[in-house]
This record gives structure tokens, sequence and C-alpha cells, in this order.
């Protein structure tokens, strides 16, 4: 509104006089900068004002169901291990995302909530891996268990596999009208960059380790297709993942696995009314349909309110209030290890997972420590340092890990010294193996930006640089500290699952393994999720189910960015605002290049970037 003003100002001037263009136009570019500059503050004002009041007002007092309530779960988000809110300075919004961990716990409360009779689970632009699926459909299934009603809506434009296997573990499943249904089967694709760097006169040399064959981390960048021995992990893994989602579906829709093949192979289910006549869904529903069923269910009249709560803040209210009010007195401690493992960064930090490691190893009311992994590895020196704090851990109090959508290389490394290890069938594990990647980047700068180098040192190999090419000696040099790394993390692999060096290096090599198949070679030990990892570390440590009582690392705290992304959210909501987003090739293209600019030093981590679709 300022600059609108400002601007009207100017042109008035201008139309009303003689005056020049260049004694307007430099006192109006300065008025315009200090009137931006000014709107920021008041920006920042309001928001830090907002903050203030919330001070106040935002306390985790949980959200109480009414009598004969409906719990509406809503899945339209990101769903991580923790629950979060990160401002974004691009949009000047908040970027949210509920924790795993928070969704099975609410699941559990509201299956004792005597208030809450039934589940509405609606699914429209779900954003999660099969993993975290799987896990959340067992939380669904507990619930139903306990005597409530499930109904599931796919109420987006498309119904994903994924919405749609999560939407099957209820009782009923319905969909919206014409709405586009995906029973396509799995594929994996994988970008490459190679003809990128080539046209930049880019060069990056990639060194691994010894047998490391499969170590595929960064054959985007040198080569221009998949290698035989990555596609070979990748066939083997994404039918594992469709072989384990459609023999769910299986069980929960009474359909043959032979019969869902066939149904994707001819393509016969491309909409919603060709899942409901081939037995994949209930039927089709408009949104006013569904509130009457639900309403049926709840005995109630058709003109008759209903009491609808919305699950996202049943979870998060709830479950943070619990978590405040038992401070650091519970007896099971839960570590959620999530992303890149780097030093100190954005994701992953072994600064802060072996602070909370530590913290729950000398905490007297902690009597065993589960830690989830979800992470495809990164930093060697990052991750040696947390095998550390868990090793050390496990000594003195049993570490029970629960693998999460994938844990391997740099997150199996750090998993390696665990009392026991779970993950779920189609958990990405293993990819035991070291790679460094040493760029050349003197002839893009001489081509594209006439630029030249030269150096004075004082010794032989002292002006290492990407704008010169390692001599013979320098690379048999890195060569040596990759396979020393690798010798290392087959050690650690070898000590921590009971086997030899050479029975490690035999099923490492950098493969990765589907959980299913890891368990049978040894790197697992059971096949479960996060309940079942939790309920095992509680049996082991000698604390009965009703007395087991978890604790998140770091401790929760009251988080006002959390109350602020809600109530911005919920005005969005109102005034239909969406934010415009960069279209996700590009997206993913950028993180991949802001993950190599990242790395600094020699790397354990997953062999590609993962996009199933």
């Amino acid at each position: 509104m300022l600059c609108f003003l400002l601007n009207l100002v100017i042109k008035t001037i201008i139309m009303r006089s003689k005056v020049g263009f260049g004694n307007i136009f430099w006192p109006s570019l300065l008025a315009a900068l200090i009137v931006s500059i000014i709107g920021v503050i008041i920006w920042l004002i309001a928001v830090f004002g907002i903050i203030g009041s919330f001070s106040s007002v935002v306390e985790s007092t949980g959200v109480s169901a009414p009598k004969n309530a409906v719990l509406h779960m809503k899945l339209d988000k990101p769903i991580a291990e923790r629950t979060s809110a990160q401002f974004n300075p691009g949009s000047l919004s908040f970027d949210n995302q509920i924790g795993l961990a928070d969704i099975l716990e609410a699941l559990k409360m509201a299956e004792k909530d005597e208030n809450i009779k039934g589940l509405y689970l609606e699914l429209e632009g779900l954003q999660c891996n099969f993993v975290t699926a799987k896990e959340i459909r067992k939380a669904i299934n507990r619930f139903e268990k306990s005597g409530k009603w499930t109904l599931a809506y796919n109420s987006g434009e498309v119904t994903t596999l994924k919405e749609y296997y999560i939407s099957s573990a209820a009782s009923k499943v319905y969909g919206f009208p014409a709405s586009n249904f995906e029973m396509l089967g799995l594929a994996s694709e994988v970008a490459f960059f190679k003809g990128t760097l080539d046209k930049l006169d880019l060069e990056l040399q990639v060194i691994r380790g010894r047998d490391n064959d499969f170590k595929s981390a960064m054959e985007p960048f040198f080569l221009d297709k998949i290698s035989d021995s990555s596609r070979l992990q990748l066939n083997t893994y994404i039918q594992t993942i469709w072989d384990d989602v459609i023999g769910d579906i299986s069980k929960a829709r009474n359909i043959s696995t032979d019969k869902i093949n066939t149904i994707a192979d001819d393509m016969l289910a491309v909409n919603t009314e060709d899942a409901v006549k081939h037995n994949l869904m209930d039927g089709v529903k408009y949104r006013d349909e569904m509130m009457k069923m639900i309403t049926s269910k709840l005995g109630k009249k058709a003109d008759d309110k209903i009491a609808m709560v919305n699950f996202e803040k049943y979870s998060v209210k709830n479950v943070k209030r619990d978590l405040i009010a038992k401070g650091s007195n519970g007896n099971i401690a839960l570590i959620l290890a999530e992303g890149g493992i780097s030093v100190d960064g954005n994701e992953m930090t072994s600064k802060d997972i072996c602070k909370q490691v530590k913290a729950a190893r000398e905490n007297d009311n902690v009597k065993i420590v589960v830690l989830r992994i979800n992470s495809g590895g990164g930093s060697a020196i990052a991750s040696e340092q947390m095998w550390r704090e868990i090793d050390l851990t496990n000594k003195k109090k049993k570490v029970i890990v629960s693998m999460g959508d994938v844990a391997a290389s740099g997150g199996y490394y750090m998993a390696a010294p665990a009392y026991k290890i779970f993950a779920e069938p189609t958990t990405i594990t293993g990819s035991i193996g070291v790679f460094g990647a040493i760029p050349y980047t003197a002839d893009m700068f001489k081509n594209k930006l006439g630029m030249s180098f030269d150096y004075v040192s004082t010794n032989k190999h002292e002006a290492l640089s990407s704008n010169r090419r390692l001599t013979p000696e320098e690379v048999a040099m890195v060569q040596d500290q990759i396979d020393d790394i690798y010798e290392t993390f087959l050690s650690r692999v070898a000590a921590g699952r009971n086997m030899t060096k050479e029975q490690v290096n035999v099923i490492a090599r950098g493969r990765v393994w589907a959980g299913k198949d890891a368990k049978k070679i040894g790197l697992v030990d059971e096949l479960g999720g996060l309940e079942e990892a939790i309920n095992y570390a509680a049996k082991t440590a000698g604390i009965s189910k009703d007395d087991i009582n978890v604790i998140y690392y770091p401790l929760r705290k009251e988080d006002k960015w959390e109350a602020i992304a809600e109530m911005i959210e919920e005005s969005q909501n109102k005034a239909m605002i969406k934010t415009e987003k960069m279209p996700a090739l590009f997206i993913n293209a950028l993180d991949q290049w802001k993950k190599v600019e990242a790395m600094s030093g020699i790397q354990m981590r997953l062999p590609y970037e993962l996009t199933i679709k």
C-alpha cells in the first residue's frame, strides 16, 4: 500500500511539472528503497509481536474431543520423522510437516479416547515414502482393533498408489467420482547430469572403495544411464516394494495378488469407477455424501451437526502436551535421526545426535534407548562420531534401532553397534561402501570465462585444487584413504553383527538391500516398524506395556513458530491462498547439486537419489 501511494505521488509530480526524468528517478528510487525497508521492518515487528502474544496464549494444553466425535485425519502435507515448522524466506511463509512418531502416538491416544467413535481418513496430496505409509497403515489397523470404525476417502484429482495403499487399511474405502486412479505398478527414474557437465566443460572424478561396484552414488555425474550393477539392485528393490504393497492390499481387500498384477498390466483401473468395479474401492461419493455416511455411523439424523476433531491439532498438541509434562522422566528414550549426515549443517548432524545420545545415556530415568534412523548417509567423519556415542551407550544401556524409509551407508554405519535392529520389509538398508568425488573445473573457467590459474607452493603436492588434475600419486593417496575407511566400515559392521570382515564384504560392496533381504543376510534382526521396536525395547528392559513412558530427544519444548505456522496455514486455507512452487524436477535437481556442493571429505552415502513413481 505504501509503495502504491508513493508511485501515485511520483506520477502526479511528473504529470504536473516539467522537472527532468533524472531529477525524479533517483529520489524516487531512494524513496522506494526506504519504503521497502520500512515495510520489512513493519512485517518483522508484526511477526515478533505475534510471537510475543503467543508466548502467553499458546500452551500445550492439548485438544479435547467432545462426546461422540470423529477424528478427521487429513494427510495432505509432508510426513517426516519429526513434527516441525520452518520459516521459508523465499515465500515469507512457513513450511510445516507432521512427524510419523506423533501420528502413531496420537492414534494410540485416540484408541483409548472414549469420546472418539471413529476415524475419517482423507487423502489428497500425500507426501511420504512407502515405509512411512506402511507404518501408518499398521497404526490404522491397530485403531480398528480397538473396536472403532474407520472410513477412508480419496478426495484428490488423482488417487496415487501411496494414498490408496494407506486408505486400503480402512474398513471402507471411497473415492471422488471421476478422479484418476494409479494402479500401474512401480518405476524408478534417475536423472543424469553428465551431458550438462560436458556442456560446461566440468569433470568429476569418482573414486570408490575396493570392490565397491554397487556404490553408484555419483553415477548421474559421470554416466548417462544406469549401470548394470545399479540396475540390478534397483530392479530388486522396486520389485520388493511392489510385492509388499500388493500383498498388504490383497489381504485388506480380499483380492489375489495375481489379479492386482493383471489390473496393473492391463490398465484396468485408471479412475475411481474402475477401482470400484474391481473391488479396490467400495464406492464413489461426493464429500456431502461422505458426511451423511459419517452422520449415520454416529447414530445421528441427517441434519444434525457432527463433531469433527482435526487430527493434526489432536496429534501435535496432545503428544506435545504429554512430552512437555514428562520432561526427562520417561523410561524409554526415542531419538529421531533423519536426513543427510554431516558434522554441522541443516539436516542430521553428528553435533546434535551425539549430544542427544549422550544425554539419554546419562539420564538415570531412561532404561533403554530407541534410535529411529531415516538417512541415506553422508559424511564419514560424522558417521564415525555418532557410531562412537551409540557404541558407548549400548554398553551401558541397550540401543534398539528402528529403520525408517532408509538406513543406508552412513545411516547403517551408525546402526551397526546397536543391540537389535528393526526394519520394514521395504526399508533401504546396507549400502556398505565409501566414495570420494573430485571435481576438475579449470576447463570450464578457461573456455567459458577466459580465466586461468597458476600456482606457487613450497612443496610438491601443496597446491591441491579443483583447477588442476590430480597426479597419479595423488589419486593413489585418495584411493588409500577411501580403502582405509571402507576397511573400518567392514570392521564396524563385523563387530556389531557378529560376522567376519570377509563375510561382511560379500554382502557389502556398496550394495543396497531391501529390509526383507537384509534380514536374510544378517544385516537386520527383526522386521517391524517403530511401534514394534518400542515394544521390544520395553520387554527387553523389563518395562510392562502399561508402564511404557517414551520421551523424545531432544526434549520437546514449546515451539512458537509451530503456533504461528498453524495460524498462517489456517488463514491461507480460509483465503484459498496458494503459494506457487518450482517444478519438482528442478527442485530435485537443485537439491542434488546442493548436496554435491556441500560434500566435504570422504562420503558414506546412498548409491542413488531414488524417485519411485
